[in-house]
This record gives C-alpha cells, sequence and structure tokens, in this order.
C-alpha cells in the first residue's frame, strides 16, 4: 500500500547514526574556531577598529590576562568534549530506549495476535482492544501501521453466515453474534480513530486501510472521519443490510476504492463530505435497493468515478452538491427501473462531470433547479422510459453537453429553466418522448438545437419568441415559417 512504501523507503528517525569520536571532534572544533573568528571580525567592523596599539613590554596585568585567555580556551575545548560526549550518550540512550520500546511493543503484539486467534469470542475481544491500543501507543508509524494491518486482515477472514434464529440452529446463532460483535468492534475503533485529530494522542489518521472483500452485516460509522494522504480500499466488498456512514468526511488527496463493492439494501451516507484532490472510485459497484446520498457533498479537485457501476431499485441523491473542480466519472453508468437519481439544487460551478454513455432505463432523474455556472457537464447519455426533470434549471456559465444524448419515451422537461449564459448543446435525438420546454426563458448564452432529432419540443418557439433570439440555435426543421 501506499503508506507502507512510504514508510519503508524513509530512514527510522529514531535510528542510530554517530560519526566517529575523531571525526565529531575535529568538525565541532573548527566550526567552533570558525564561528569564534566570524564573530570577531564581525564586531572589529562593527567598531570601526583602525589597528592595534603596539607596545615593546609586557606588563604583569598583560601577561595575566594571556594566562586567563589560556584557561578559557582550554576550558571551552573541555567543555566542547563534554557536549559532544554528551550529544552521543543522548543518542545511544535514545536509541536503547527505542529498541526496548520496541522489543515491548513486539511482545505484547504477540500476545495480541495470539488472542484474536482464540475459540473464545471474549477472548478475541480483549485481542482486538490490546492490538488497538498498541497501535495508540506505536513508537513509529511503521509498527502503528502493522497493528492496523493485521485488524484490517481479521475483518477479511471469511465467516459462517447467520444461521437463522431457529431454536434447532440457536447455539450456532449465538456463535455467529458473537463473532460479529468482534468484527463490528474493530470497523467502530477503526472510525474512532480516524475522527481523531492527525498527530494528536490515539489518532489513526495517514495509515492504510486494506478492507478488499470484508463483509459488512450491520452499520459502519465512519462519519467524520478524515482521510489525508492514504489509502482505503474497500474493492469486492459486501455491505447488506447496513448503514454506511461516511457523512461529513474529509477526503484530501486520498485514495479510496470502492470498486466492485456491492451495496444490498444498504444506506450509504456520504452527506456534507468534502472530496479534495482524492481519488475515489466506485467503478464497478452495485447498488441494489440501496440509498447513496452525496447531499451537500463538496466536489472541489480529485476524481470521483462511478464508471460502470450499476444502481438498480437505488435512490442516489446529489441534492445541493457543490461541484467545484475535478472531474466526476458516470460514464456507462446504468440506473434501471425504480432508480431515483437526484441532482435538485446542485451547483456545477468548475470541474468536469461526465454521463458520456450512462443508460437511465426507467429511471426518475431530478436536476430540479440546479444551477450551471462553470465547468463542463456532458449528459451524452441514454434516457429510455422514466423522467428526466431539468425545470427551473439555471444555465449561467461553462458548458453543458446533450449532443449524442438520446430521450425514447417517457418525459423531459425544462419548464421554467432560465438560459442566461454559457453554452448548452441541445443536439439530441428526441423520438417518442414528451419534451417540455414550457416558460422556458432564453436571455443569454447560447443554446444549439440544430443537431436535434426529432419534433419540435413542446413550448419550445413559444418561449423562444418571435424572431428568434441569435442566441438559440434552431434546428432546420423547427424554423418557425413564414405567415
Amino acid at each position: 500500500m501506499t503508506a507502507n512504501r512510504r514508510q519503508q523507503s524513509a530512514p527510522n528517525d529514531r535510528e542510530l547514526r554517530l560519526w566517529k569520536v575523531g571525526r565529531a571532534l575535529t568538525l565541532s572544533f573548527v566550526a567552533a574556531v570558525l564561528g569564534a573568528g566570524g564573530v570577531f571580525f564581525s564586531l572589529v567592523v562593527l567598531l570601526d577598529f583602525q589597528e592595534i596599539d603596539k607596545t615593546a613590554k609586557l606588563d604583569a596585568k598583560t601577561l595575566f590576562d594571556l594566562v586567563k585567555l589560556s584557561f578559557g580556551v582550554v576550558a571551552g575545548a573541555g567543555a566542547l568534549v563534554a557536549l559532544v560526549v554528551a550529544y552521543r550518550r543522548q543518542r545511544v540512550d535514545e536509541a536503547g530506549a527505542h529498541r526496548e520500546a520496541t522489543r515491548l511493543h513486539t511482545e505484547r503484539f504477540s500476545q495480541a495476535v495470539d488472542k484474536l486467534g482464540s475459540d473464545s469470542p471474549a477472548v478475541r475481544l480483549g485481542g482486538v482492544h490490546a492490538l488497538a491500543g498498541l497501535a495508540d501507543d506505536a513508537p513509529d508509524d511503521s509498527l502503528r501501521q502493522t497493528c492496523v494491518d493485521v485488524l484490517c486482515a481479521y475483518l477479511q477472514l471469511p465467516f459462517t453466515p447467520d444461521p437463522g434464529d431457529d431454536p434447532t440452529v440457536e447455539e450456532e446463532h449465538h456463535h455467529y453474534l458473537a463473532f460479529r460483535k468482534v468484527r463490528h468492534t474493530i470497523l467502530r475503533l477503526i472510525g474512532d480513530h480516524y475522527r481523531r485529530p492527525r498527530g494528536t494522542h490515539r489518532s489513526w489518521q495517514g495509515c492504510d486501510l486494506d478492507l478488499t472483500g470484508v463483509t459488512v452485516d450491520g452499520s459502519m460509522n465512519f462519519g467524520g472521519a478524515v482521510f489525508s494522504g492514504a489509502s482505503v480500499d474497500f474493492s469486492g466488498a459486501r455491505f447488506s443490510g447496513a448503514i454506511v456512514d461516511f457523512g461529513g468526511a474529509t477526503f484530501s488527496g486520498a485514495s479510496v476504492d470502492f470498486s466492485g463493492a456491492t451495496f444490498g439494501s444498504a444506506s450509504v451516507d456520504f452527506r456534507s463530505a468534502a472530496f479534495s484532490g482524492a481519488i475515489v472510485h466506485f467503478r464497478g459497484a452495485r447498488f441494489s435497493g440501496a440509498t447513496v446520498d452525496f447531499g451537500d457533498a463538496a466536489f472541489s479537485g480529485g476524481t470521483v468515478d462511478f464508471r460502470g457501476a450499476a444502481f438498480s431499485g437505488a435512490t442516489v441523491d446529489f441534492g445541493d452538491a457543490a461541484f467545484s473542480g475535478g472531474t466526476v466519472h458516470f460514464d456507462l453508468t446504468v440506473f434501471s427501473t425504480g432508480c431515483t437519481v437526484d441532482f435538485r439544487s446542485a451547483v456545477f460551478s468548475s470541474g468536469t462531470v461526465h454521463f458520456r454513455s450512462a443508460a437511465f432505463v426507467g429511471a426518475l432523474v431530478h436536476f430540479r433547479s440546479a444551477a450551471f455556472s462553470g465547468g463542463t457537464v456532458d449528459l451524452s447519455a441514454r434516457f429510455s422510459g422514466g423522467t428526466v426533470d431539468f425545470s427551473s434549471a439555471a444555465f449561467s456559465g461553462g458548458t453543458v453537453h446533450f449532443r449524442d444524448a438520446a430521450f425514447s419515451r417517457g418525459a423531459v422537461g425544462f419548464g421554467s429553466a432560465v438560459f442566461s449564459g454559457g453554452t448548452v448543446d441541445l443536439g439530441a435525438a428526441f423520438s417518442g418522448r414528451t419534451v417540455d420546454f414550457s416558460r422556458a426563458r432564453f436571455s443569454g448564452g447560447t443554446v444549439d438545437f440544430r443537431a436535434a432529432r426529432g419534433p419540435v419540443p413542446t413550448g419550445l418557439l413559444a418561449s423562444v419568441g418571435t424572431p428568434v433570439p441569435p442566441t438559440v440555435l434552431l434546428a432546420p426543421a423547427w424554423l418557425p415559417t413564414s405567415p
């Protein structure tokens, strides 16, 4: 993982690295002489010294001053030697203390890992808390990462699913619940430690989390956690009947991977999460009957990738989300019947959001009151059945592409939408679908229908008015005929 490689490549800052005594003393004396000489000549310049008053006679006072100066030089040299020796002793003591702390840590680590292999759930639970305490007290980041890795590896171990609460399997059911408690305790401890400010005691921020293929059959609370410069891997994970909470989490320069994860009847909460310079993958993820909430989330950098994800009977909420930088990919994503995708009141002010080749099949898609004021939004998707709602949306800047989009069956509404700036390319294919531009307002920017195919949308010509303003470019077949 990224942090592990970084820790292995960087030298241990507690490692004992000392020069030989002779070399250290020689360099110390040279540095002291150069420093004293520099001070002396600086004072000479500052005092505007002209010349030395020469005398041929050495009196007792001058001789005494020379003797004191000699003793001072000898004392200074002795103090310098003592300083070098003391420094070396301090470094040796620190290295010894670090080795002793590492030895004790290793002993405690071995005992804690032994507990994790116990047949008793209570003993395993004690091992979990022991490892968490060891991670808190680890003498360096590498040992802390090792403790976190062991806890993650425990979550990746296969386990027997719940046999049910039938009286004939009561013992197996209780056994399952006991070990389930151990797994949920690990997840709770991880969330708690990632909420603590980096650099403080008991904070695990900056450590990698390898949770590949884990099964989460309960709630997981990472709300308010901070993932900065670390790698968090949930690829292939399975979330069933659970609440997955990343609400208010911060992703800054981190890599978070949910590729291929399965969310079945789960509630996935990213409300008010902040994505800044992070790479977050949902590529190929499956959302079946899940609720995914990105309401009020802020995308200001990095990449959020939903390419190839599949939403079936799910609700995806980006209401009031702010897209002010970075790139969000929904390319090749499939939103099938029973799925609701909500971008109501979302703000697109910069960055890029791609829906190229995405498929909305019988889905309900809301962009009502969304604000497009900058950046690029590419909606060259396939809309088949369902409803797409852009009513009261505001297009005041940036570029919104519908070129090569295909609208077939169902309804798409731009009623009361406001086009006042930017470029909106509506060169889409409208076939067998109700398209409504009633009460839309065109006051600026460029709205381009020239490549559109299909009948003229309902209410479009009335909203555009006569003569057609130069900012609205209609398809040749849609131009109003002269009376």
